[in-house]
């Protein structure tokens, strides 16, 4: 059903418009509830299925939907397609139970357009009390509609700076064929030069700074990855797929339990190397891919037989377990100058301490770039403190991480 849309919190920001597809009233009751209490949130429609969300998807115009998974007449993952070829900047989070079918097909959602994911307890009753839930829902909601409302105004801001381009080349014909009026023309010029280079230095976001390689070659890669993550994983990972016999590779991904042991089988399936969840004092081999259990801190550490794997369930870091801050700090301390990490696509600022850590003991640091990432936040965060050696497209980091593998540091 439609629902009237909240007034605009102030000034020029408008609510971010929610729309609810899930089969309980009651979960549909809830969410709306929680997002109605929230200012920068407001809920345009809910759906009891698939079918009713494709066709009120105009009509509701939403920013952001919770889509679930299963629902009678049509399943979220059939419906998912259809959302998006009616509104292909459609942002998407998944939203189902944490059972083995539904971690493997909210994976399999996001490589069809779904932006992210939640995990929901087990039962209406403990999704209606879990605060940790309800927290990474909002937090999720808010996150990807601003984020969606800041892409939309760096796009016009570059479609503003190449306007401005044309009316000026257009502006600099007249004036050298036009000796009229000069003075007036120069200013003219110089407003639209001004205006560009605005436009400009808006669409390209950001400025950050980079340091350069040391010269040790590294022996581990540690990842760190969010929002966007899966799909830039099984990118990074395939086209560094060569290089991987030469070291561990450690992940920390934000995710819920249960699907880090799909991602591990995924990972494993399509980059066609051992991955697996890690194991508490498991000893790291080359050419294993580790990946944080959800729910789980993973960090490395020194033992008599080698560098093993540590698990621990202590307290959330930057609301986040797994956190890639014990993973980075603990790489940092165990390797030194032979680290290399990776940052790439996330929501937040977690990892961004661990960064400090590896560059403050010499080793590597390579992170995702804004334009190919979902969500440029934790490679932002890492860009932004200064310690970086590159900031690259998410297409070019696997050949570089091979190339520095082999010892090309320069």
């Amino acid at each position: 059903m439609l629902e009237s849309k909240k007034a605009s919190t102030g000034g020029d920001a408008a609510p971010i418009r929610v729309m609810i597809v899930d089969d309980s009233v009651v979960i549909r009751g809830l969410f709306s509830r929680w997002i109605g209490e929230e200012p920068e949130l407001s809920v345009v429609a809910t759906f009891r299925n698939g079918q009713l969300a494709v066709d009120g998807l105009e009509q509701a115009a939403p920013d952001v939907v919770v889509l679930d998974i299963e629902m009678p007449v049509m399943d979220g993952l059939t419906a998912l397609p259809l959302l998006l070829k009616k509104q292909p900047d459609l942002t998407v989070v998944m939203a189902s139970t944490l059972t083995h079918r539904n971690a493997a097909v909210s994976l399999r959602a996001l490589s069809l357009g779904a932006t992210d994911y939640v995990g929901k307890p087990e039962t209406t009753a403990q999704t209606s009390t879990s605060l940790e839930f309800r927290r990474e829902l909002i937090e999720k909601l808010k996150g990807l509609g601003r984020i969606k409302g800041r892409r939309a105004e760096k796009r016009r801001a570059l479609q503003s700076s190449r306007r401005m381009r044309v009316e000026t080349s257009a502006g600099q014909k007249t004036q050298q064929s036009t000796a009229a009026s000069p003075v007036r023309a120069s200013r003219i010029d110089a407003r639209q030069a001004l205006q560009m280079a605005k436009a400009r230095a808006e669409a390209e976001g950001p400025n950050f700074t980079t340091r350069p390689y040391g010269r040790t070659v590294p022996r581990i890669v540690a990842i760190g990855s969010s929002t966007g993550g899966p799909q830039a994983l099984l990118k990074v990972l395939g086209d560094m797929k060569g290089a991987i016999s030469r070291v561990p590779v450690v992940i920390t991904q934000h995710m819920p339990r249960t699907f880090t042991t799909i991602l591990a089988e995924h990972l494993q399936k399509s980059v066609g190397v051992p991955a697996k969840e890690a194991e508490n004092d498991e000893l790291l081999q080359n050419g294993v891919i580790y990946v944080a259990p959800g729910g789980i801190h993973l960090s490395v550490a020194q033992s008599a037989h080698g560098v093993v794997a540590r698990l621990s369930d202590s307290a959330p870091i930057n609301f986040c377990r797994p956190s890639v801050e014990p993973l980075f700090q603990s790489v940092a301390e165990v390797y030194g100058s032979s680290s290399l990490a990776l940052m790439l696509t996330g929501m937040g600022a977690d990892g961004a301490e661990g960064v400090n850590h590896i560059a403050a003991q010499g080793g590597a640091i390579i992170a995702q770039d804004e334009y190919s990432s979902v969500v440029w936040g934790m490679p932002g965060a890492a860009a932004r403190t200064g310690n970086c050696n590159e900031v690259l497209p998410l297409d070019q980091i696997g050949g570089r991480v091979s190339g520095i593998l082999e010892g090309a540091l320069r």
